[in-house]
């Protein structure tokens, strides 16, 4: 579906965007880089730009729904996990050569029955209740070394919710990825 050399060129897209940033204070085109679109790279696909800086995250924003190209996708959310994640402080120049960028794209959520129905490893998962809501992507719950109970516990709170609220009246959906990085 998405070819090495599909995420070899989306990888160079992801970067090649955060740097025209710093140089241009505007999110640039694929014309612009002069990076050739392939049909892999076109394809409708949800998708998170996460950057990690000495194994520690540094930035991470995407979109869940499938509802533009994956290189569109890509090209605007690196420059948002650089710069826009509320969680950072803006990246800035010196920073730039330390990152590494791991790319998610996501295929399409699914609701589940129950919260019991979540693989941990396999399944990305949304939990929404009370009009409040949290994601975390496949590789999440596996890098931190946690079970499904201490994954939902964190998912709750990430959502503002309380540690528990993930046992009771909740919905969830999930999602597969294909994840790659430098």
């Amino acid at each position: 579906m998405i070819t090495d050399d599909d995420k070899k060129a989306l990888l160079k897209l992801a970067r090649e965007s955060i740097k025209y940033y710093f140089e241009n204070r505007r999110t640039t085109t694929v014309e612009e880089l002069g990076i050739e679109i392939t049909s892999g790279m076109s394809q409708i696909m949800g998708g998170f730009v996460t950057l990690q800086k000495h194994g520690q995250l540094r930035g991470c924003i995407g979109e869940i729904l499938p509802t533009r190209d994956l290189y569109k996708v890509v090209l605007e959310r690196a420059v948002d996990s650089a710069f826009h994640d509320y969680r950072f402080s803006p990246l800035i120049r010196p920073e730039f050569n330390e990152i590494e960028i791991e790319i998610s794209a996501l295929s399409m959520p699914e609701p589940v029955d129950s919260w019991r129905d979540i693989i941990i490893g396999k399944h990305g998962m949304t939990l929404t209740k009370d009009g409040r809501s949290a994601v975390f992507l496949p590789q999440v719950a596996p890098e931190q070394g946690w079970g499904i109970e201490e994954t939902l516990t964190h998912l709750s709170v990430k959502a503002g919710l309380s540690p528990d609220a993930w046992r009771n009246n909740c919905s969830f959906e999930v999602f597969e990825a294909i994840v790659f990085g430098e």
